[in-house]
């Protein structure tokens, strides 16, 4: 495919994040849980929809990187490698690690995959085939401040995930989070996610990384907002000085 042609697929997804970010100000997104609710039609496991959904961001991706001319190249296997640990972790090792009964709506799960094969052949192709990454990438500062904030939200990320699992594990129904990122903000978890993906704009220094660090922005940052409205509306002693996602901002 010409670059051009592939450049209209990045664009799409800035489309789409734009579509997305207004479409959350009026619909929260049913996957379960506490924002779950009637009336998206037919629902699948909560587990079941995670893993068929994020399944096609590793599966794919690695398929869409082989096809490039540069996959044998150091840099971006260097960015193979990030992508995967991410989204093997988010596919094959979080669904299994919760112990939520909630269900999915199957529109939701097709809408996601839908995006994760676009996003997943956005970047996959850019690292491989159409970006140029030469081994003197790796003393480039936009490298290391891209892999350093990368690095930072998945632990921020996966420590959050994990303090919520230790509270469903106890039992007794939602309880207010502590400890960690939630001592400053109600979705820490969604907070790691997007200064992942903002150190992967970095690293990548692309346009398609770009596209998917806006679009977690559009995706994640309303539904931080409205579960915050949902703590603070459900917990009469839910702490004031929280924020909903950038600590002492916002």
């Amino acid at each position: 495919m010409p670059e051009g042609a592939y450049r209209w697929f990045v664009y799409a997804e800035l489309a789409l994040a734009a579509v997305t970010y207004i479409a959350l100000q009026f619909v929260v997104a049913p996957y379960g849980g506490r924002h779950g609710r009637a009336g998206w039609g037919p629902t699948v496991p909560a587990r079941v929809g995670w893993v068929v959904m994020e399944a096609p961001a590793s599966i794919l991706f690695v398929v869409f990187y082989l096809l490039g001319s540069h996959r044998a190249e150091l840099v971006p296997l260097l960015f193979l490698a990030l992508w995967l640990v991410h989204y093997v972790y988010r596919a094959f090792v979080y669904p299994f690690l919760t112990r939520s009964g909630s269900r999915m709506p199957v529109l939701v799960m097709l809408l996601a995959i839908g995006f994760n094969v676009l996003n997943a052949w956005v970047n996959a192709r850019w690292i491989s085939e159409y970006g140029t990454y030469p081994v003197a990438w790796l003393s480039d500062p936009r490298f290391w401040i891209g892999v350093v904030l990368f690095a930072g939200g998945l632990a921020l990320n996966a420590r959050s995930d994990r303090t919520l699992r230790r509270l469903r594990r106890a039992g007794g129904g939602y309880r207010i989070p502590s400890g960690g990122g939630f001592r400053y903000v109600s979705s820490p978890n969604y907070l790691g996610e997007m200064v992942e993906w903002t150190g992967w704009a970095i690293a990548t220094w692309s346009l398609a990384g770009t596209a998917f660090a806006l679009y977690t922005i559009a995706n994640l940052a309303p539904r931080a907002m409205a579960n915050h409205r949902w703590y603070r509306e459900t917990f009469d002693d839910y702490p004031p000085e929280r924020r909903a996602l950038i600590p002492f901002v916002l």
